[in-house]
Parts: structure tokens; sequence; C-alpha cells
């Protein structure tokens, strides 16, 4: 006959691994993640960061494997509102089925809804890309910031139900998908070697053009349905800035010795931007159906062109507006030529 087997010798030291217990307390938002932000858990500076899957405040034990981490310093990728920023998301998050009153649709002139399904087009395609680039750097942050993992996925999802619903708007009113863009500065995001690099041209520049659109694309939405739409993205993408100007602000108060570095970033997405890139108002079909949906028709194309030009000047304004907070002041100086034009 066999051995019964034997039952092995309980460990329970994990019983016992604080001297001081732990008990959050819910704040008059719920237990958010600032409640939780305590004790032996709460973030620090000169945290030990092991290359790990540990989550911060988790003890670490020797045997566990190594992920190949990039960054291993919290300045690499923190952004001092990225909690608050992130309990907004999921508070926030709403659903391009139900949300948007798709039966306040009408039928418009062949010119208005081609030119706004050439816009729906081009942003399906930008906000594609901009849930995808996020996603590439999710596993080279430490489980130390987990936050910042926890705000980027919930972009991941805003940049998803974005993609959704202006893909839905070129589909629901007899228009269709239209001219695909050239790509050029969605590329310039992906090919980003750097996180601070990403957040910058992806956060702060790409994402602040976008949202001056979504916002004059409230005004000039022809039906309800459009301007429930930009409004509803524009609310999301309000948090994808602050996210992207505060971890900016940031690493230029913590690493002052990389200004130059992000100028040079900077330099070369405002020439890739300026070029007609898919994800730019100077692509040639956008640029159209902006004037023509801005001017009221292309009989009126004119008075559209001297719209766009205020929205273009705005998108510079903002996006200088936006540097100035985060510290970058003095990019208004070495402004690429072809957005110099309306800064002034």
């Amino acid at each position: 006959m066999s051995a019964a087997p034997t039952t092995p010798e309980l460990d329970l030291s994990w019983l016992d691994l604080y001297d001081d217990p732990t008990s959050a307390e819910p704040t008059k938002k719920g237990l958010t993640l600032d409640a939780i932000d305590i004790g032996d858990y709460a973030s620090q500076e000169d945290l030990p960061r092991d290359m790990t899957p540990r989550l911060r405040g988790a003890t670490a034990r020797e045997d566990a494997h190594r992920m190949g981490l990039t960054y291993n310093t919290k300045h690499d990728v923190w952004a001092d509102q990225c909690r608050s920023l992130y309990e907004e998301a999921v508070q926030r998050q709403w659903s391009s089925a139900r949300d948007i009153p798709w039966d306040t649709l009408k039928e418009l002139p062949d010119e208005k809804e081609r030119a706004m399904c050439q816009v729906a087009t081009m942003l399906a395609e930008v906000e594609f890309i901009a849930g995808d680039v996020p996603g590439q750097w999710l596993p080279h942050i430490s489980g130390d910031e987990f936050e910042v993992g926890l705000f980027l996925m919930s972009q991941i999802m805003d940049e998803a139900r974005h993609t959704d619903v202006f893909r839905k708007r070129a589909l629901a009113n007899g228009g269709g998908l239209l001219q695909q863009g050239a790509g050029l500065g969605l590329r310039n995001l992906i090919e980003a070697q750097d996180f601070t690099e990403m957040s910058v041209l992806m956060h702060v520049q790409a994402e602040g053009f976008v949202q001056s659109m979504f916002r004059m694309g409230e005004l000039i939405g022809p039906t309800q349905a459009d301007k429930r739409i930009f409004r509803m993205a524009a609310q999301d993408e309000s948090r994808h800035l602050a996210f992207g100007v505060m971890h900016l602000k940031h690493v230029l108060s913590e690493t002052p010795e990389r200004r130059e570095e992000i100028h040079h970033y900077l330099d070369k997405a405002e020439d890739r931007s300026a070029g007609g890139g898919s994800g730019d108002v100077t692509f040639p079909p956008v640029f159209e159906s902006l004037c023509i949906l801005l001017g009221g028709g292309k009989d009126r194309f004119d008075e559209g062109v001297a719209k766009f030009l205020l929205l273009r000047r705005r998108q510079v304004k903002e996006y200088l507006h936006r540097l100035d907070v985060a510290g970058l002041g003095d990019r208004r100086e070495r402004l690429g030529s072809a957005l110099a034009q309306y800064a002034n």
C-alpha cells in the first residue's frame, strides 16, 4: 500500500508582514486612489524598484521574475494629478450606442454630409492610434507607479470609444468612410523612444490640436448628435491633456537638464505635423471639409477659410499656453515656422 500523503506544515508568516495595521477610509468621493495612498503603501520618490511586477506596498520575494521594466525612477513617468484624472475617467465613461442621440441625425446636403464624414474618418484614424500608443508603454512602467498605468488604461478605453463613435458617425447618415491620411504625425507618436517624448508629443501637442477641433465641432456640428459626439469626446480629451501637462511639469522640475532634449522632440514633431499628416488639419481633404462646415457650404468656402485660420490660430495659442503652464514657456522663441505664422 502507498503511504498516506503528508499534510504540509503551515507557514503563516504572511499574516504579520507589517507591525501597524492599515485601514483606508472612504472620502466624500468614495474610496479613491488618494484615500489608499497611506502608510507603507504611499507613493515615495526613493522606493527600491526591483524590475518585477510587484505593486507598490507588496512585500518583495527573492524568486520573483524580472520583467525588463524600463523606468526605475518616479519622475520618468509621474504626473501629480494622475490619481484624480483616473478617478474622473472611470466615473465619466459613456456609451456611443446609448448616450448619443442618433435619432437626431437628419438628411444633409451631400457636401455637408461628406465633409462631416471626412472629418469623422480622420478622427477615427487618429483616435485609433492614440489608443495604441500608450498601450505600448504599459509594460515599461514600474508597479510602484501603478497609478500612471491605471490612467493610461483609462485613456486607451477613451480612445477606443472615440474611434468607435466617429466610425459610427461616418456610417450612420448616408456618407461613409472617405480619404485616409498620410499618417506622418501619427508615425511620429509610434516612433517615440522615451515615455516623456511620447507624452509630450501625444498628450501635449497632438491631442491638444485635436481638442481644439472637438471644441469647434460642437459649434459647427450640423445635428444634435454631432454636437454631443464632439462634446463628450472633448470631455475625455481634457484629461489626456492634463496628464501630459502635469507630467512635463514634473519632469522639468525634477530633471531640468532634459529641457533641451524635450525642445528637440518638439522641433521634429512640429516639422512633421505641419506637413499635412492625417492628424493635422492642413491635410487637404480635412482642410476643405472643415472650411465647408465652417462656412456653411462650398458656396461659402472663402468664409470657411477665414474661420479655419482662426481655428488654426487657436490651436497654436492653446498649444503654447500648455507648454507655458508646464514650464516650457521659451518654446515660443523657437516654434517651427509653419506654426509660428499663427502665433502672432
